[in-house]
């Protein structure tokens, strides 16, 4: 279960194996992890949740201004592979997704409202997750390797987007204002 899982390191806690060996991770045990208070700390905490789409944000950023430089500078065919519609395409959707998960963070920094701080999560989730994924589409196989940083910003936004609470959570709850 994703809400047992703690970055760093807690009192009791067993050390896990991670995607990145930069973010040590642990697993609370079952009798501290079904604590209620516990439990709504680790998933319930909206000043987490906003802290973890800003982290998120960030990264979506960075992985564009990767993303933008490589196809700058690498060549292929004789020609920087940024002259090529398809990697103009990828380029452009990871600025629009980081941009729209920037003005959503923004938003829901300023009011602190639920409502908004779920969409900001899910915005910023989505822009870190799917432009990693098409930043590496833009590195090729280069990505995987310790030269980039690339598959390390992917591991992680998939860390983040597991961490404090599930999505299911921030998706019911914006549901819910929208419909009210």
């Amino acid at each position: 279960d994703a809400a047992d899982v703690v970055r760093g390191d807690a009192t009791g806690a067993v050390p896990l194996r991670s995607v990145d060996p930069l973010t040590p991770l642990h697993r609370l045990p079952r009798a501290a992890a079904a604590d209620p208070f516990a439990a709504d700390l680790l998933a319930a905490d909206p000043l987490a949740v906003l802290l973890t789409a800003a982290e998120q944000l960030g990264s979506a950023v960075r992985l564009s201004e990767l993303a933008v430089q490589h196809a700058r500078t690498r060549e292929q065919f004789g020609r920087p592979i940024g002259a090529f519609q398809a990697v103009q395409h990828l380029c452009a959707d990871l600025l629009v997704r980081a941009e729209t998960a920037r003005a959503a963070v923004y938003a829901a920094a300023v009011t602190g409202d639920p409502g908004d701080i779920a969409a900001a999560r899910l915005l910023a989730d989505e822009a870190a997750v799917r432009g990693a994924r098409d930043c590496l589409q833009v590195h090729g196989g280069m990505g995987f390797t310790w030269e980039a940083d690339v598959h390390l910003h992917l591991k992680r936004a998939w860390v983040r987007a597991q961490r404090k609470g599930d999505i299911t959570e921030s998706e019911e709850l914006l549901a819910a204002r929208l419909l009210a």
